[in-house]
């Protein structure tokens, strides 16, 4: 299977499917949904018709040119397109806003459906590409047996049938213990703690899922500063195609003092931490999912400010995310903040929405959902440090007043400063205990799901009866975890929200008497 023809068998198969999907569009568009086609439909399928030819150009040309470069290509050409589509919805929602909801729908199902069709195809060439390359292995190996079995039979066919007899029992014996020894129980065991850490951790690479014994990942780009050899940046396919290491730099293994963090080597052979600002598999998640959320928002804003205040109620998706953010703002928000809600209401409501949407996409078992944001305790700390800050900063001289001089008894305050000291200790604890309650709720949902799927392939060696049996009941959990899971996913949002508006309506105890007198 050359490139030549990968790249005829694309064009063939991606006019026809343009055809298609493009013809179906419309038919959808007239029919099911009356009313909602629009003069710019005809733009969507054809300007992603004319983005895969020139992608599969590209692909050709850096086949033949720079094969190694390819998989850079690949993701360099995705993020192109990614990029482009936002700029061109963005124009087209911009220059027609009447046809903005019809157009931004269509065109994000078109983009789904092209990238489920591309990504179909290039892995089927690859996987073609590596079935061949495995064969070809696999007579290469079988020439190297065959022969020298065919010159040992003629040899044996003049010698004695004693020894032939010897040499037939020997090799019997040796395929007998030949099939003995593998290690298929090594191979076959499942190592829970790597599923289970593997999922929740961080790395440097998004596992999608492995087809035999390919691992189908996804490549993160990795930037480092070291500060012997200076910046660096390259995918990180670069550290498994060069045994482990590149330009100095390697995965810290496991039992290390730096175990799955990118290090070097200094002179005396110690692992050193480089200044690591690479593009992991939780940022990469972090990043995506902030854009869906501007996308949510910024097309329910669209909707409000192209019509005049007092027009007729939204429904559908809008009418839902209305209730949704009405329900956030009157019953978190300004209940427990008080009269001066709307200087914070916008944090609130952001945090509200950016932690609910992490923690359902962390619930998706495929890309590119199921990454563990919110069971990050780095990202629930920087969440903590920004509440904490927007109750210190704009706190009131009541409330300064309340943690350094308490209404209590003077001899809880003077000589030993027993309540000042509690309260003051208390403003760190606050931050603390919203970062903890995130972090571990949610890693304990993610790591409780995957310990119940792990149990199927554990039993799978207790014998059918066991094994079908706990396999029941692990898919009944998992039913009832995962539900379970939807509904933490908007408590813990909602907590987090209410705890940040309680601790900001409390230091803005002196501003909220001020503004009732």
């Amino acid at each position: 299977m050359n490139i030549s023809k990968t790249k005829r068998n694309f064009i063939c198969w991606h006019t026809l499917f343009a055809v298609i999907s493009a013809a179906l569009g419309a038919v959808i568009l007239h029919f099911a949904l009356p009313g909602h086609y629009f003069g710019g439909y005809p733009f969507i399928p054809v300007y992603f018709y004319f983005f895969g030819l020139a992608s599969i150009y590209m692909f050709d040309a850096c086949r033949r040119h720079a094969p190694q470069r390819l998989l850079l290509l690949y993701l360099a050409m995705k993020m192109i397109k990614m990029i482009l589509s936002l700029i061109l919805v963005l124009i087209y929602c911009l220059a027609v806003r009447e046809e903005a909801r019809a157009f931004l729908l269509t065109f994000i199902s078109f983009y789904l459906i092209y990238l489920i069709f591309e990504t179909w195809f290039f892995f089927s060439f690859e996987m073609n590409q590596k079935r061949k390359k495995k064969i070809r292995r696999n007579m290469k190996q079988l020439h190297n047996i065959v022969a020298p079995l065919i010159l040992f039979c003629l040899m044996a066919a003049v010698s004695l049938p004693v020894l032939a007899q010897e040499q037939e029992g020997e090799t019997v014996a040796q395929q007998t213990q030949d099939e003995i020894t593998p290690k298929e129980e090594q191979e076959n065991t499942v190592d829970v703690k790597e599923i289970v850490f593997g999922h929740i951790g961080d790395s440097y690479e998004w596992h999608i899922t492995t087809w035999g014994n390919t691992h189908i990942t996804i490549p993160l780009p990795i930037i480092v500063y070291s500060s012997t050899s200076g910046w660096h940046t390259f995918l990180s396919s670069r550290l498994e195609e060069n045994g482990g290491t590149y330009e100095g730099l390697s995965i810290a293994p496991a039992g290390s003092k730096y175990e799955g963090k990118l290090v070097e080597y200094d002179a005396a052979g110690e692992q050193v931490r480089p200044w690591d600002i690479s593009i992991t598999k939780v940022t990469f998640a972090l990043l995506f999912n902030s854009v869906l959320l501007l996308v949510i928002v910024l097309c329910v804003a669209h909707w409000y400010r192209k019509r005049p205040q007092g027009a007729k109620a939204p429904g559908g998706f809008i009418g839902f995310m209305e209730m949704f953010i009405m329900m956030v703002n009157d019953d978190i928000i300004k209940s427990c903040v008080g009269p001066n809600y709307r200087k914070f209401a916008p944090y609130l409501l952001t945090a509200f929405f950016f932690i609910f949407i992490n923690n359902m996409m962390g619930l998706i078992p495929f890309f590119p959902g199921g990454a563990n944001v919110t069971g990050n305790i780095a990202i629930t700390m920087v969440l903590a440090v920004c509440t904490f800050l927007a109750v210190n900063i704009f706190g009131t001289k009541h409330y300064w007043k309340d943690i350094f001089w308490p209404d209590v008894p003077w001899w809880l305050k003077v000589p030993v400063p027993m309540m000042p000291f509690i309260e003051f200790f208390g403003i760190f604890t606050k931050p603390f205990a919203l970062m903890i309650r995130l972090f571990a709720n949610m890693l304990a949902g993610h790591m409780a799901m995957l310990v119940l799927t792990c149990l199927i392939f554990i039993s799978a060696s207790m014998g059918p009866a066991l094994n079908g049996t706990l396999t029941v009941a692990s898919v009944l959990f998992n039913i009832f975890m995962n539900a379970l899971e939807l509904l933490v996913a908007f408590i813990q949002a909602y907590v987090f929200t209410m705890l940040s508006a309680v601790f900001i309506g409390l230091a803005q105890e002196g501003a909220r008497v001020k503004t009732e007198e």
